[in-house]
């Protein structure tokens, strides 16, 4: 495939000039002055276009949602800003200079000493966003506080039920493993919200956020769970605790999909990408915590008229993260993006100005943000964004790599882990309380291990984190199946210290690679005009087999036994290996523009790249000799991306090209 240079010209030879389809792109001239300055393309000899128009159209877009203010001089922006403060009457006349200003920063915020008229005031805040970007108002520590208590209450809503289960599967009546029907009823059970999350919870998302607004979704879905927690607790058969668990499902998903939208719509682009860590990081905090209540109530003896007391203060005791939750959410501020989609642009800046230390940094901010969507909204492809992500090879190479890493964060077999670690530990013959602590064990590992992801996945790299982790956990599951063989007749403590170590390792491997790197990954991959669209897929797709994981486990222990379900999920993890070798490309510390040359790289020259990998790593790094890696990418001195051959030429030399 060719690539489009940085200047957006084309390189090649040319015959004869190709307009551009009107239909290919329509633009707002007001905010895109500049889409159609490639309006031409030349073709070369062979008489096919080197990008074809309509290609040339999406790059053209996806540069422009990139920066929508890029070629307009000082004076300009700085009348734009004004413009739209009078317009929307924003507020006095110190509001509208703050405008003026702004403007001028949002186009290029790291610039910030080029902007003239800035008081020192001001030019001290913006130094201070870059050089302490966690110097922030205190209302934005409190949206940070927010979103990790909602994550907490995600992982708490996860596991609570893996301890309880011990209990209540033999009340209900479904807790024979050697029976196929109570094994299935077990893992339907247990995997309800993921069933719930992945048909109906998810697609809510919107018409929630639509009509309720960031803050008001966050509130009415921590009242489902808070609500099913407690419906949870009163249960008596198994058929009403699938019903009540379904019902969690319905807090569980529109919620995972709000609050990062949330986090990121509220917060500067210096913490952002940090914050889509905490989330995956704070949900491992949350599980711990879910560990931790179902050892706590462990030995609460039944009352009076009451059966499983324990479990069902296990389950209970989830609600209480939803309520904190519910208590202080909206003494948040609104996400300044809703109210700038209803219109509302004078409670868009009200609110962002609570959110920054000064007016100039909150219309900066909310200037940006309306010309991004201004842009957005004023360009058409002339076909569905839906139909784009398939269709479009940039695309569909960026869909394959997310959902790679969507769909192996649950085909790794950790959620088999975190939902019945209790269960297998118990089947190893541990005690119930011996098999609640090491769950704890494993909680309190994929919490800690998870933190140091957040300099690893910026410095290793997602890829590599990837390629190294897989094979790890492949062997780290398969040592914890093949443990299970160790008779505990004679030999009891190796038995047990053996499946517990095979867990934890897993988990310390688990904790920086696929917990982390996929929701990244994914965010990050999709080029913004069809982000969201891509991101709705992505989580949809974890749910998914998320429920697939949790309602087959315990019938495929009763069908391999835990050797050969470990076994499994191990080779899956050796699939996984292949998988990301040959079809996920890097995406470490690349622009915007740099990702669509990464993924224009046919996937057939990728996953050569990616077999040539092997043997380079068996010389280098085993057979200890002096060779340079190859570089699929290279940037050269005018700053544009290309990718390089086997035998080092770039694709878009037509005459070369694979």
């Amino acid at each position: 495939m060719a690539e489009q240079p940085s200047n957006g010209a084309a390189t090649v030879p040319a015959e004869k000039e190709v307009e551009v389809p009107q239909q290919a792109l329509q633009t707002n001239p007001e905010t895109n002055r500049e889409t159609h300055r490639n309006a031409s393309l030349p073709t070369s000899r062979r008489g096919t276009s080197s990008m074809d128009a309509v290609e040339l159209a999406r790059r053209n877009l996806n540069a422009k949602l990139a920066n929508p203010l890029a070629g307009y001089s000082h004076e300009e922006l700085e009348a734009m800003g004004e413009a739209y403060a009078k317009k929307h009457q924003v507020g006095d006349e110190e509001d509208i200079q703050a405008f003026r200003q702004g403007a001028v920063c949002a186009q290029n915020p790291t610039k910030y000493d080029a902007c003239t008229g800035l008081s020192e005031v001001d030019r001290d805040i913006m130094r201070r966003e870059f050089t302490n970007r966690w110097s922030q108002p205190r209302l934005l520590y409190l949206v940070i506080i927010l979103c990790s208590t909602c994550a907490a209450v995600q992982g708490m809503d996860e596991t609570v039920v893996n301890g309880a289960q011990i209990f209540y599967s033999v009340q209900f009546g479904i807790g024979d493993s050697s029976n196929s029907r109570e094994s299935w009823l077990l893992g339907l059970v247990n995997s309800a919200p993921y069933l719930c999350c992945a048909f109906i919870g998810c697609w809510l998302t919107v018409p929630f956020n639509h009509y309720l607004g960031r803050r008001g979704t966050i509130f009415l879905t921590c009242c489902f769970s808070a609500l099913a927690c407690f419906w949870q607790a009163f249960t008596n058969t198994w058929w009403h605790m699938f019903i009540a668990r379904f019902a969690l499902g319905l807090g569980i998903g529109p919620k995972s999909a709000t609050v990062p939208i949330y986090a990121a719509e509220c917060t500067p682009p210096a913490i952002r990408g940090a914050l889509v860590m905490q989330w995956q990081m704070w949900t491992a905090f949350g599980i711990m915590v879910g560990y931790a209540a179902d050892l706590a109530f462990f030995q609460v003896p039944d009352k009076p008229g009451i059966e499983g007391l324990n479990w069902r203060l296990m389950m209970a005791s989830a609600m209480l993260p939803a309520l904190i939750v519910i208590a202080f959410v909206f003494l948040c501020p609104e996400s300044p993006r809703w109210y700038m989609g209803k219109g509302r642009h004078a409670k868009a800046y009200q609110s962002m100005v609570k959110l920054r230390y000064s007016k100039v940094q909150a219309a900066r901010d909310v200037f940006y943000m309306h010309t991004l969507l201004d842009a957005e909204a004023s360009m058409v492809l002339g076909q569905s964004k839906i139909v784009e992500l398939v269709s479009v090879p940039r695309n569909r190479r960026a869909m394959i790599g997310s959902e790679i890493v969507m769909f192996m964060q649950q085909f790794c077999g950790v959620n088999v882990i975190a939902y019945y670690s209790s269960a297998i530990f118990v089947q190893a013959k541990f005690s119930q309380l011996s098999a609640l602590s090491a769950s704890l064990g494993f909680g309190v590992i994929n919490f800690l291990f998870a933190i140091p992801a957040i300099y690893t996945i910026d410095t290793f790299g997602r890829r590599n984190l990837l390629l190294t982790t897989f094979p790890l956990m492949s062997l780290f599951l398969f040592f914890t199946g093949f443990s299970f063989w160790i008779p505990d007749d004679t030999m009891h403590t190796a038995r047990i210290a053996c499946i517990a170590l095979g867990i934890y390792l897993f988990g310390i491997v688990y904790s920086p690679g696929e917990g982390p790197v996929p929701f990244t990954y994914s965010a990050e991959a999709y080029p913004l005009y069809v982000r969201s669209y891509g991101m709705s897929l992505a989580t949809a797709t974890t749910w998914f087999f998320n429920f697939v994981l949790s309602v087959t486990w315990p019938s495929l222990q009763l069908a391999f036994t835990n050797q050969g379900a470990f076994s499994f999920y191990a080779v899956w993890n050796l699939i996984g290996f292949v998988l990301v070798l040959l079809f996920v490309p890097e995406t470490k510390g690349k622009t915007l523009e740099e990702l669509d040359q990464v993924f224009s790289v046919p996937t057939h020259v990728h996953a050569a790249y990616g077999l040539r990998q092997i043997p380079y790593f068996i010389r280098r790094y085993i057979l200890r000799q002096s060779v340079q890696p190859e570089r699929l990418y290279e940037r050269v001195d005018d700053g544009e991306t290309r990718e390089q051959g086997q035998n080092g030429y770039s694709y878009d030399d037509p005459e070369k090209r694979v």
